[in-house]
C-alpha cells in the first residue's frame, strides 16, 4: 500500500510542478501559448479556469499523499 502511495506521490508532485508552471503570471504565461488555437473557442479565461481546478485538485491529493506518508513513516 505505501508503495502505491509513494508513486502516487511522485506522480501528483511532478503534476503539480507542472500545473503551476503554466499558469500566466503578471505578461504572458505558457497557458495563453499552449491554449493559441484553443483560445478561440472557449478563450484563454477558459483554460485558466480549468487550470486553476487541475492546480487545485492536484494540491489536495498532494497533502493528502503527504499527511498519509507522515503518519505511516512516523
Amino acid at each position: 500500500m505505501t508503495t502505491i502511495v509513494v508513486g502516487i506521490h511522485a506522480i501528483v508532485s511532478v503534476s503539480l510542478i507542472f500545473s503551476v508552471l503554466l499558469h500566466s503570471g503578471k505578461g504572458t504565461g505558457l497557458s495563453s501559448t499552449i491554449s493559441g488555437g484553443f483560445s478561440t473557442f472557449a478563450g484563454t479565461s477558459m483554460m485558466e479556469k480549468y487550470l486553476d481546478r487541475i492546480t487545485i485538485i492536484l494540491s489536495v491529493i498532494f497533502i493528502f499523499t503527504t499527511l498519509y506518508l507522515v503518519i505511516y513513516f512516523k
